[in-house]
């Protein structure tokens, strides 16, 4: 083989070489990145800079005086690793479209000879080969589409997953307050029950009422005292639960100002109507369902084109002991024994499994949202109930007090009054929190908030 043979061949092999990708190890350690999670904050400055990026706005104050649920929720955005796994399953199937489009590689093949009966000209017998594969009927094409869908259904996918975070934000956050509220009722009505207890212990010394009622306030109270206890463990446990939501410790909410505003107000039913439709159409999960669909449609055109063989072009080149011999081949995959049928109908068979699925999750996202919507009315009229019952005692309680002052009603009478008052803004309360989450079950199957603007905040931080 000459010189010049030899270092062709030689430059082929470094320009390989040159295309290769080289592995870079990443090693997890599980001390640093428990360490890494124990140090988040909310006064991160890089949280501050997600912040700004999303509210289109520069924070007045850094770090902020209050949290609500608005920046609670961009924060959990920032922080929660349920969205970088989410981003890394989209990046994987990403890298699915390189795959799908890179073009068949050609390949040669070199069988070196010798002849030992004469040594003139030449006894080696050089015979290299290559082989060019052509991809036809579109192969490439239906696979780049399909990869295209999957791409799209898992960022989609990221949409829905973002939303599961905001919904959990949004619960544990009505929880904690559900529990700091009921704490602060439950210390009220405490010391109520335990002016109204002295009042009948001192009534009970006179013969004016029994010991059963006096036995019975003590038990009243006592029950009140271990409601509140369970009040207090249920707001240790619901700040722990938000903490969770945001996706950074508990000692990172320790001694952070939240704002509850918002988390009284509730739309009323033109706003459900209007987003009932939009569901229907555009909820993340919906989307992500046709984009599979799509994709099983790109899969089902992909095995039927690979029917249709690809042609392989065999240029070759011998060196017959000092000749030069050139050769053009052509080679097909001859469809005699199948005709790719069972990858066909395996296919096929995936894309009504797919339409199948889309269906189902159609029917059961209608399904949620009429008994979302169903549960929502009954717990608007509950709260309105409430609402009515809290304003009546209210007014009583206002004239019991000007009774009160003008000698016509006993303190004992008064105390009474109070008490139910308290009763009644405890019932108040829970018809609060269950319209709350009766809310939040309705957003939830609508995927889509009522009573805040939308937050997306979807970019990796």
């Amino acid at each position: 083989m000459t010189h010049a043979k030899c270092l062709l061949v030689s430059f082929v092999g470094v320009g390989l070489l040159q295309g290769c990708a080289r592995f870079h190890p990443q090693p997890l350690a599980p001390e640093r990145t428990a360490a890494d999670f124990q140090a988040r904050t909310l006064a991160d400055d890089g949280l501050r800079s997600f912040l700004e990026t999303n509210l289109l706005a520069t924070l007045p104050a850094w770090p902020l005086p209050a949290w609500d649920f608005t920046k609670l929720t961009l924060a959990a955005f920032y922080y929660h690793p349920d969205l970088d796994v989410a981003r890394a399953q989209w990046g994987v199937v990403t890298a699915g479209k390189v795959t799908a489009g890179e073009r068949p590689n050609p390949t040669i093949s070199v069988v070196p000879g010798y002849n030992s009966t004469t040594t003139i000209p030449s006894p080696w017998l050089v015979t290299p080969s290559l082989d060019i594969p052509v991809e036809t009927a579109g192969k490439r094409g239906y696979r780049l589409a399909q990869a295209g869908h999957l791409s799209e259904a898992a960022r989609l996918n990221l949409a829905t997953v973002a939303w599961q975070v905001r919904s959990r934000v949004r619960s544990r956050l009505v929880e904690l307050h559900a529990a700091q509220e009921t704490q602060r009722l439950l210390q009220e009505q405490q010391a109520r029950q335990a002016e109204n207890l002295q009042l009948l212990e001192r009534q009970h010394e006179v013969g004016a009422v029994s010991a059963y009622e006096v036995t019975q306030a003590g038990i009243a109270a006592d029950s009140t005292r271990l409601a509140l206890r369970d009040a207090e463990r249920q707001s240790a446990e619901a700040l722990v639960q938000l903490a969770e939501a945001v996706g950074v410790s508990a000692s990172a909410l320790a001694g952070v100002k939240l704002s509850f505003d918002g988390l009284g107000q509730l739309p009323g039913e033109a706003k459900v109507s209007e987003a009932r439709q939009q569901a229907l159409l555009h909820r993340a999960d919906i989307l992500g369902a046709l984009a599979e669909y799509a994709a099983s449609q790109s899969a089902l055109q992909l095995e039927i084109a690979k029917q249709y063989p690809d042609v392989h072009f065999n240029p070759g080149y011998e060196f017959d002991q000092g000749d030069n011999k050139w050769s053009l081949g052509l080679s097909v995959t001859l469809p005699v024994l199948n005709h790719n049928l069972g990858a066909i109908a395996e296919a096929n068979a995936k894309r009504a499994e797919r339409a199948a699925k889309f269906n189902a999750l159609q029917a059961r996202v209608l399904a949620e949202i009429d008994r979302a919507v169903a549960g929502y009315r009954a717990s608007l009229q509950k709260q309105a109930d409430a609402d009515a019952l809290l304003g009546r005692l209210q007014k009583q309680e206002q004239r019991a007090q000007a009774m009160f002052d003008a000698g016509e009603i006993s303190k004992g009478d008064l105390a009474a009054l109070r008490l139910q008052l308290s009763a009644s803004a405890l019932a108040r309360l829970d018809a609060l929190v269950k319209s709350q989450q009766a809310l939040g079950q309705l957003e939830d199957a609508l995927q889509c908030p009522l009573d805040l603007p939308a937050v997306v905040g979807l970019a990796a931080p």
